[in-house]
């Protein structure tokens, strides 16, 4: 990846991912054909989350409209939330106006010009940290009994409204519940020769891929069949 990329051209999986084990590396080269890296700045999986959602959806009219209308909602979702809506209004409008941009112009070439651009992408990955700390909230209920904090308020504002932190499991079902976009993620950690998968939430079907190594997220491209991996 170019120094300067905050999202990079997509490229072949034997040269670029790093080889944690041999098993794993030929299972996961088995089931998926190439990788985009992500830069490793914290915001990782906000910026790969949103970048491969709308990547997924770039050709298709119907779905970007759908996505474009959950988005302007999620605005209320935000304010119920508490957050004054000076402090998100910007960013909502940047992530509109980039799915607009994918309306008029189906090309990955300037989803990714945008997607590097680092006020515009740092605007988006900011308003999905703050639509998942709403959601976060507007579901005390549930989602207290998995943030290993004190108080959940405080978690969000710390953990997950601040640029720059990484993003934790819990995190991850809040945006995908709040969006309505199915994750499947492809872990690398652990001991067993395994990949690990990950359908977040369970049962869904996902709309993106991500690799997970190293505290870190890149976007994966699957073979042919998406889903004849999922056991």
């Amino acid at each position: 990846m170019e120094p300067s990329s905050l999202v990079a051209c997509r490229e072949d999986l034997s040269l670029s991912v790093e080889q944690t084990t041999d098993a794993k590396y030929n299972d996961l080269r088995s089931q998926f054909l190439s990788v985009r890296k992500i830069r490793g700045d914290g915001n990782c999986f906000y910026r790969a989350f949103c970048f491969a959602h709308l990547e997924s959806i770039l050709q298709n009219v119907r779905a970007l409209d759908w996505f474009k209308e959950r988005l302007i909602k999620s605005g209320i979702d935000v304010s119920s939330a508490g957050l004054d809506e000076s402090s998100f209004k910007d960013h909502l409008t940047t992530l509109i106006e980039v799915v607009e941009q994918c309306q008029a112009d189906e090309q990955e070439a300037t989803l990714l010009k945008v997607f590097n651009e680092q006020t515009t992408s740092d605007s988006m990955v900011q308003y999905l940290r703050l639509l998942t700390s709403a959601h976060l909230q507007n579901h005390a209920d549930f989602f207290s009994n998995f943030v290993e904090a004190p108080n959940l308020t405080d978690y969000c504002k710390q953990e997950v409204e601040a640029m720059a932190m990484e993003c934790d499991h819990v995190d991850i079902l809040a945006l995908s519940q709040a969006l309505g976009i199915g994750i499947h993620i492809v872990s690398m950690e652990g001991d067993t020769q395994d990949l690990v998968h990950h359908i977040i939430p369970e049962g869904a079907q996902p709309s993106l891929h991500l690799l997970y190594q190293t505290s870190h997220y890149d976007i994966l491209y699957p073979r042919a069949d998406p889903f004849h991996y999922v056991k």
